[in-house]
């Protein structure tokens, strides 16, 4: 396993139950604990665990999602415990079988790491890096050769060893060198697709306002026709907020606090910029560029070695904007898994490996880079209408608002749901007229004491999930590490 990201991880943990040894390969020093990895430069922007990633998490690690809910993770059930301003106005807060454990990505990543170190079956080796394969009679992959870092050497690596392997998974993210490698061997290098999306980042830490008081945890402002700006306040560890904002028009993110709070000012609606505003900085502003979405086509390869595969962003980086990332890493294990298991022997199996990884992105892919309304044709502006129709219904049906969070998420939606969402989306079309978010701490109807929550009506949306009723007389209060005299949050 070269590489130890979330798709590193998991694959490790699908390849632990079906080989006597797993060795994962890391070019980076991993800390014990939610510390800080060179190798991810994205850990500081806001994370979180959708559904789909959960459930794939807890078949590969059972009773991880408590371990992360221990360790600090914050979990939202959506949208129940958020606001969320759709791309036609704010949803209702239904109660849905969709949530998210929303951490720091370094928290994530420690603790998936440690289970996997539990694994009497898994060994780490860190500081080494992989610079080629090891090519196998009648096209093979037979292990890789590696370098350990060694700062006194004058390159600052000790000279290049073989690690033999049956299997080899490269994982190493966005940087892969795999196409350079499959060259060096013989082999034509896989056609890429890329589009440029345009998107930028900047995140932020806070402490909430001292005596914050509100009847949400989470914050969602989604992309909307003619406005691709999208902001999220997520609860993370240790009782701070994790705010992102994105541009998605080619504009340079915000480069420091007040750049920030301009650009929370000018999205559609002010909530953000009335949140942070009182709140305390926890650290700089960090931004990112490096959005462009890239899948490498290793499934159109006529001839490619076998026992060797790519998975995860070293396959397909993709904007991440859409959230899409660590639920395909879990779920790209789960397929790792079952056709290994169903296989019966590493051998022979990665051509169906690399065709089935490559079914299941293609509908995050096409998600990720078709630009609204950029499709032409009958059944293209059937969907933009479509989609148009059920953000509007989505304002102010639960059902509506449960199928476009299911669509948001890449789930596949209960029938049950899908032909109820249908009928309300192609009905009679009405107006939308809610400006304020349905909240009863924040907008212009807020109160300034405790709110007392009506009952929300569940919606079963998933067979065998059990809605829970909201409880009465609750408010989300937080944890504050704001000085003395800071003032009281909207």
């Amino acid at each position: 396993m070269i590489g130890s990201s979330l798709a590193g991880l998991t694959a490790a943990r699908a390849l632990a139950g079906f080989m006597d040894r797993v060795t994962v390969i890391e070019r980076d020093w991993l800390p014990r604990g939610p510390g800080r990895r060179r190798g991810v430069p994205q850990a500081r922007h806001t994370h979180g665990l959708m559904t789909a990633a959960q459930q794939g998490l807890e078949l590969l690690f059972p009773g991880i999602c408590d371990d992360l809910v221990r360790a600090g993770a914050v979990r939202v059930r959506i949208p129940e415990d958020m606001l969320l301003l759709g791309p036609a106005g704010w949803l209702p807060r239904c109660a849905t079988d969709l949530s998210m454990l929303s951490a720091g990505r370094d928290l994530l990543d420690s603790v998936v790491r440690d289970r996997l170190r539990g694994d009497p079956r898994v060994t780490f080796l860190q500081e080494h890096e992989v610079v080629a394969l090891e090519p196998g009679p009648e096209d093979t992959v037979t292990g890789v050769w590696a370098r350990r870092r060694n700062r006194r050497e004058p390159d600052g690596w000790n000279p290049e060893h073989l690690i033999r392997a049956d299997f080899v998974v490269d994982a190493s993210g966005r940087g892969s060198q795999a196409p350079e490698w499959l060259a060096e061997l013989g082999y034509e290098k896989p056609a890429e697709s890329v589009a440029a999306t345009g998107t930028s980042y900047a995140t932020t830490l806070y402490a909430p306002p001292v005596g914050h008081v509100a009847d949400f945890t989470s914050l969602w402002v989604m992309a909307a026709p003619g406005d691709p700006r999208q902001a999220v306040l997520n609860p993370v560890e240790g009782g701070r907020w994790s705010v992102t904002i994105a541009t998605g028009d080619g504009t340079p993110p915000p480069a420091d606090h007040t750049e920030l709070l301009d650009a929370a000012a000018a999205l559609r609606h002010p909530l953000l910029r009335d949140l942070i505003a009182t709140a305390t900085p926890l650290g700089p502003v960090y931004s990112s560029a490096r959005t462009d979405s890239r899948l490498r086509h290793y499934e159109r390869l006529r001839r490619c070695p076998d026992q060797f595969l790519v998975v995860g962003d070293a396959l397909a980086a993709l904007d991440p904007a859409h959230g899409h990332g660590m639920t395909l890493a879990v779920e790209s294990a789960l397929t790792l898994q079952h056709l290994l298991t169903a296989h019966g022997t590493a051998i022979g199996v990665s051509h169906r490996l690399r065709r089935a990884l490559a079914h299941q992105i293609a509908p995050a892919w096409q998600a990720s880079t078709r630009p609204l309304g950029a499709a032409r044709g009958l059944r293209a502006r059937f969907g933009r209408r479509y989609a148009s129709r059920l953000a509007a219904a989505a304002t102010t049906d639960p059902h509506a608002a449960a199928l476009l969070l299911h669509q948001e998420q890449a789930l596949v939606p209960p029938v049950a749901l899908r032909s109820r969402a249908l009928r309300v989306a192609l009905g009679p079309r009405q107006a939308v007229t809610a400006t304020a978010p349905p909240s009863l701490t924040h907008g212009p109807e807020a109160r300034r004491r405790r709110p007392v929550q009506p009952p929300v009506p569940a919606i079963g949306v998933s067979t065998g999930s059990v809605a829970r009723p909201r409880p009465t007389g609750s408010s989300a209060h937080w944890p504050t590490a704001a000085p003395a005299g800071e003032r009281r949050g909207s």
